[in-house]
């Protein structure tokens, strides 16, 4: 993966501000496409030290976003932001969760993360940008949840909603990823040939030894671990466990040939040709970050963190519609 670029040809004479940051997925692509990112707000410690370590010029709000007033926004910015991103929790809605809710309503509102979407909104509507962009995962348009978030959108002034299904492997990502993107306008994103595993980190050197990449390091298994894990075949999963709706895999033997799975917080995957698990960096390349963006923090915080973003290269395809738009 290339080192990150940004696009000084353009003034940075658009605005953004990122809900719910995270590593800094999302800003990343929208600097890429020569934005100016005027604040970013996230909650989990070792996220918040992330984008401050790559992006050390942008202000950060580390705190609860249901603590902060809109006013707390606007009195740290010159003028409101051309766009607001946001990605919050998809805890309460993936499939992935097995506690979830069987009620969609219960997700927005007996979750105590599920609301947070909502604060989201109520700030896009506080702060009027020209254009939003809130990812999440495609189930929190069950049942009752796109009529809530439609009629919340339209309560804030924003009567034309879009529920855009972007699936990241189409686009360029190395990995499978379907999400929506909930915005004022169409996303259509450039198709692009897909990127197979092997392409995307088959020349990382061993991680057994010191190396030049950063977060690129990791501990064999235990032998008889090793030995199980040398018989699955590529492709396969060495746990299986029962989702919201249907059985999930986790420990899978990636096959070089094809796309990765899912890359998600708490999803662990195999090397194709090594009996080891995948390093931060290698998990960081299947979803389009560049070798020289860093994650800090404990080693399980550093693979969330990854999981959970947004792949830079979905988001500067998205930067590249909007930036034409204004």
């Amino acid at each position: 993966m290339k080192n990150i670029t940004i696009d000084e040809t353009h003034e940075s004479s658009f605005t953004f501000i990122d809900l719910f940051s995270g590593a800094g997925g999302f800003s990343l692509g929208f600097l890429q496409e020569g934005f100016k990112d005027l604040l970013a707000i996230e909650i989990d410690d070792g996220a918040v030290q992330t984008y401050n370590l790559n992006f050390p010029n942008t202000p950060m709000m580390n705190g609860d976003i249901r603590d902060i007033h809109s006013l707390q926004i606007q009195s740290k910015l010159k003028s409101s932001p051309d766009v607001i991103l946001a990605s919050p929790p998809c805890e309460p809605f993936t499939s992935a969760n097995t506690a979830r809710h069987k009620d969609p309503f219960d997700r927005f509102f007996a979750d105590p993360q599920g609301d947070l979407i909502f604060h989201a909104i109520r700030i896009i509507g506080d702060l009027s940008p020209s254009y939003f962009v809130i990812e999440n995962v495609v189930p929190i348009m069950n049942g009752v949840g796109k009529e809530l978030i439609t009629t919340e959108f339209a309560n804030a002034g924003f009567e034309k909603i879009y529920f855009n299904v972007i699936n990241a492997e189409k686009h360029g990502c190395p990995s499978e990823r379907t999400r929506v993107f909930i915005s004022n306008i169409r996303l259509k994103l450039p198709t692009m040939r897909e990127i197979s595993t092997g392409e995307a980190i088959g020349n990382l050197p061993d991680s057994s030894y010191p190396n030049e990449f950063l977060n690129h390091f990791t501990l064999s298994f235990p032998k008889r671990v090793s030995d199980k894990i040398h018989r699955i075949k590529k492709g396969e999963a060495a746990v299986h466990f029962s989702g919201a709706v249907e059985e999930k895999k986790t420990w899978i033997k990636l096959d070089p040939r094809k796309v990765a799975d899912t890359i998600m917080g708490k999803s662990r995957f195999i090397h194709p040709d090594e009996d080891r698990p995948l390093t931060v960096r290698e998990h960081a390349r299947l979803m389009s970050f560049p070798d020289s963006f860093i994650f800090t923090g404990k080693v399980d915080s550093a693979f969330n963190q990854v999981g959970e973003a947004v792949p830079p290269i979905i988001s500067k395809h998205i930067a590249s519609i909007v930036r034409k738009l204004l």
